[in-house]
């Protein structure tokens, strides 16, 4: 009696290690990995399309649908400054210097390089009335900046307007 159950379940065995065996071939071929990448390049297109419509709603000043779009880019890829520098830019739209301050900071983590990003951040400390730490991050704005960047002239005269608040220009006669 006891070898029928003997059989069964060395039957049960057997089938379990050709699933096993199975799934691992599956999951090692082509088509698993074709499966993957596809994965991988619709988030990038998502990824792509979210980013674009979060700048056409900057630009448009509809901050909030901005934030919506950005945080789904900030899901699926978190390290990118772009969207980081983004959101501080809609959050500043918002009238939320410290909550875009974060997003500045996270985005000069991510590339120490990332020009606008310095520009974000000086106008949140202008906004936070701390004209030191607007002049330098408006200078390290100007010194990462493209010669051809369109703010540059901006940042020349920000910083112009924050060193007279602090009482770096001799008063005209």
């Amino acid at each position: 009696m006891n070898k029928p159950k003997y059989t069964l379940i060395a039957t049960i065995l057997i089938l379990a290690l050709a699933l096993v065996a199975g799934l691992v071939k599956w999951a090692s071929e082509p088509a698993a990995v074709g499966r993957l990448e596809h994965q991988r390049q619709m988030q990038q297109r998502e990824v792509q399309q979210r980013f674009e419509q979060a700048v056409v709603m900057l630009h448009a000043k509809q901050y909030d649908h901005a934030i919506t779009a950005l945080h789904r880019v900030l899901e699926i890829a978190p390290r990118m400054p772009e969207a980081h520098v983004n959101m501080g830019y809609a959050l500043l739209g918002l009238a939320q210097p410290e909550a875009a301050r974060g997003f500045f900071n996270a985005a000069i983590e991510l590339n120490p390089r990332q020009a606008n990003a310095y520009y974000g951040l000086a106008l949140t400390e202008e906004a936070r009335q701390d004209y030191e730490g607007a002049l330098g991050a408006m200078r390290t704005f100007l010194h990462f900046a493209r010669a051809d960047d369109p703010y540059r002239a901006k940042a020349r005269s920000a910083l112009w307007e924050w060193e007279e608040k602090l009482g770096r220009h001799a008063p005209k006669p």
